[in-house]
């Protein structure tokens, strides 16, 4: 992974008005196409840093979730992704953070706790990986551990169809209905002594996020 200097840089003129174009093409595309249905947009903070965490069955989430705030937020992105001058250079100005997964879990913290210490959001996907079906079940505690350590809410984000727009291991979308469904948000308890964060309300906030998760999803996937 690059290191983490790369993620606490703030964007340029350039790179704002850059994501908000490829944001407007983006949204536009998915309302058009899969006939985006957005609930719960007055949940999503409009100032300071907090963390997007959507439940997470397809490529298109990634999409999809760019209709929750017309604010630039970044995501982590695999490695590979970066892997080619061009797409770099995309990746990089719409604020994207280059992840090696061989690496030890606390780099890619590190680079998140850059993004939140800057004030901006960060999306992050508490599954870890594409998941199929409809339940949600183990999270990984790491958005947990990123928001009580920055003392910032996470906003859970059910969405439902985009498993069936675009399957894992399919290589064409299809055109079905997607609804997103933005919970409010979730406040860590406690606030870091000396930089450390009680692994018990981690534990908490990370079975609360993954209750509201489900709840979410639920609604999401009713239509």
């Amino acid at each position: 992974m690059s290191d983490d200097t790369s993620a606490a840089q703030l964007p340029t003129r350039f790179e704002l008005a850059f994501y908000q174009l490829v944001r407007v093409v983006v949204v536009a595309f998915c309302r058009l196409f899969w006939r985006l249905k957005v609930e719960g947009v007055e949940n999503v903070p409009p100032t300071g840093s907090f963390i997007l965490a959507p439940v997470h069955r397809s490529n298109v989430d990634s999409l999809v979730v760019a209709a929750a705030t017309k604010r630039r937020m970044r995501y982590l992105g695999k490695h590979e992704m970066w892997k080619y001058r061009a797409s770099a250079w995309f990746f990089s100005t719409m604020g994207g953070i280059p992840v090696n997964r061989g690496t030890p879990d606390r780099d890619a913290l590190r680079a998140c706790e850059a993004v939140i210490a800057d004030g901006e959001p960060l999306v992050m996907f508490p599954e870890g990986t594409r998941r199929s079906g409809p339940l949600v079940e183990d999270i990984f505690d790491g958005v947990a551990f990123v928001a009580a350590r920055g003392g910032v809410p996470v906003v859970p984000v059910g969405i439902g169809g985009s498993e069936q727009a675009m399957a894992k291991g399919a290589r064409m979308v299809r055109p079905v209905r997607i609804r997103m469904v933005i919970g409010a948000p979730l406040f860590p308890e406690t606030t870091p002594e000396a930089g450390r964060v009680p692994r018990r309300a981690v534990r908490e906030l990370s079975e609360q996020l993954r209750d509201e998760m489900q709840r979410l999803f639920d609604q999401a996937q009713g239509g």
